[in-house]
């Protein structure tokens, strides 16, 4: 993530309209998480925490829905800061989403979502759009239907499995009015204005977009194992 240095002799100001890093993550318990997925696929322990993380693992099993772990708290303009570790034998699919709701009568998360894809590591930091009636890929910028390809990757974007280096990636996203920015071990890897499609009629529709929750996914039919630590959030006002 980004910090700023201070110099020996400085005292720390926080600039205006910007609140203290409060955790979103104990490192005991999944208070103020809950986990959000269809009937059939509940009590199936995704989602635990394990050795002061919390642990997605749905390794040998295929047979799933998408299962989320959600804050139960709404948010707006932020900035969010999280370590992931992902392994190398982890075949599947996770990623962050930001301003969504989910709906529990279709059993839905609707809104754009921070890929996190360790098959694909170059796909990490993309925004893809959960919402229904969009379901598209927003930065970068492809039709729908079509989709991303290592060409399209972040220039310099670096990528750690959990057995190099340190074996934790640092991934920091910002939303700050209509723009969404994900930085990627200290590498800006998108830089998104959502003007015209996050606040259009669809994503008005499902109150997303501007506002909303933030979730973990376990992607539907994918086997994945994958770790969160040191989740944090800063709420900015505008």
């Amino acid at each position: 993530m980004l910090f700023t240095a201070l110099l020996p002799g400085c005292a720390a100001t926080r600039p205006a309209g910007e609140a203290a890093w409060q955790p979103l993550f104990n490192g005991s318990d999944l208070t103020g998480w809950v986990v959000k997925c269809p009937p059939a696929d509940a009590g199936r322990g995704f989602w635990k925490v394990d050795n002061g993380t919390i642990l997605a693992d749905s390794m040998g099993c295929k047979d799933h829905d998408y299962v989320w772990l959600a804050t139960e708290r709404e948010y707006s303009d932020f900035v969010l800061g999280l370590k992931f570790q992902a392994c190398r034998d982890s075949p599947g699919n996770s990623g962050v989403q930001v301003r969504s709701r989910y709906n529990d009568d279709a059993h839905w998360l609707d809104g754009p979502q921070v890929d996190i894809n360790p098959p694909g590591p170059w796909r990490t930091g993309m925004i893809w759009d959960e919402t229904r009636g969009g379901r598209r890929w927003l930065c970068p910028n492809v039709p729908q239907g079509k989709w991303v390809d290592p060409s399209l990757a972040a220039a310099g974007l670096r990528f750690f499995y959990s057995d190099e280096g340190a074996g934790w990636n640092d991934l920091e996203i910002i939303a700050k009015g209509m723009r969404l920015r994900v930085i990627l071990n200290g590498v800006e890897v998108t830089n998104y204005d959502g003007r015209g499609v996050l606040n259009d009629a669809v994503h008005r529709q499902h109150n997303v977009g501007q506002r909303g929750i933030i979730a973990l996914q376990v992607h539907k039919g994918n086997e994945l194992r994958i770790r969160f630590k040191d989740i944090r959030i800063r709420e900015l006002t505008r």
